[in-house]
Protein backbone atom coordinates (compact mmCIF):
# COMPACT_ATOMS: atom_id res chain seq x y z
CA UNK A 1 0.00 0.00 0.00
CA UNK A 2 1.23 3.44 -0.60
CA UNK A 3 0.38 6.97 -0.32
CA UNK A 4 1.90 9.60 -1.76
CA UNK A 5 2.93 12.34 0.13
CA UNK A 6 1.75 15.88 -2.09
CA UNK A 7 3.40 19.23 -1.05
CA UNK A 8 5.00 17.86 2.13
CA UNK A 9 1.37 17.53 3.75
CA UNK A 10 1.83 14.66 5.90
CA UNK A 11 -0.98 15.13 7.96
CA UNK A 12 -3.59 15.14 4.91
CA UNK A 13 -1.47 11.41 4.30
CA UNK A 14 -2.01 10.26 7.35
CA UNK A 15 -5.47 11.04 7.22
CA UNK A 16 -5.67 9.05 3.97
CA UNK A 17 -3.75 5.81 5.33
CA UNK A 18 -6.00 5.95 8.28
CA UNK A 19 -9.19 5.97 5.91
CA UNK A 20 -7.83 3.50 3.47
CA UNK A 21 -6.64 0.90 6.68
CA UNK A 22 -10.48 1.31 7.81
CA UNK A 23 -11.68 0.30 4.88
CA UNK A 24 -10.02 -2.20 4.58
CA UNK A 25 -10.82 -3.44 8.21
CA UNK A 26 -7.40 -3.41 9.18
CA UNK A 27 -8.57 -2.12 12.55
CA UNK A 28 -10.87 -4.72 13.32
CA UNK A 29 -8.32 -7.62 12.64
CA UNK A 30 -6.37 -6.02 14.80
CA UNK A 31 -8.41 -6.14 17.18
CA UNK A 32 -9.24 -9.56 16.86
CA UNK A 33 -6.09 -10.91 16.82
CA UNK A 34 -4.93 -9.30 19.64
CA UNK A 35 -6.23 -11.90 22.09
CA UNK A 36 -7.43 -15.30 21.75
CA UNK A 37 -10.68 -16.39 20.83
CA UNK A 38 -12.51 -19.71 21.81
CA UNK A 39 -13.63 -21.81 19.28
CA UNK A 40 -17.36 -21.55 20.68
CA UNK A 41 -17.13 -17.68 20.51
CA UNK A 42 -16.19 -17.50 17.60
CA UNK A 43 -18.86 -19.32 16.00
CA UNK A 44 -21.49 -17.08 17.70
CA UNK A 45 -19.68 -13.99 16.45
CA UNK A 46 -19.99 -15.39 13.24
CA UNK A 47 -23.68 -16.11 13.60
CA UNK A 48 -23.73 -12.24 14.79
CA UNK A 49 -21.96 -11.18 11.79
CA UNK A 50 -24.35 -12.95 9.47
CA UNK A 51 -27.59 -12.18 10.83
CA UNK A 52 -26.32 -8.06 11.06
CA UNK A 53 -25.41 -8.82 7.32
CA UNK A 54 -28.64 -10.10 6.12
CA UNK A 55 -30.88 -7.31 8.10
CA UNK A 56 -28.69 -4.60 6.16
CA UNK A 57 -29.11 -6.31 3.08
CA UNK A 58 -33.09 -6.34 3.79
CA UNK A 59 -32.76 -2.71 4.95
CA UNK A 60 -31.25 -1.68 1.64
CA UNK A 61 -33.47 -3.27 -0.62
CA UNK A 62 -36.60 -1.95 1.35
CA UNK A 63 -34.87 1.74 0.31
CA UNK A 64 -34.70 0.80 -2.78
CA UNK A 65 -38.53 -0.04 -3.27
Amino acid sequence: MKIKVHNNNVDRALRTLKRIMQKEGFYKEMKKRSFYEKPSEKKKRKQKEAVKKIRKMMRQQRHFL
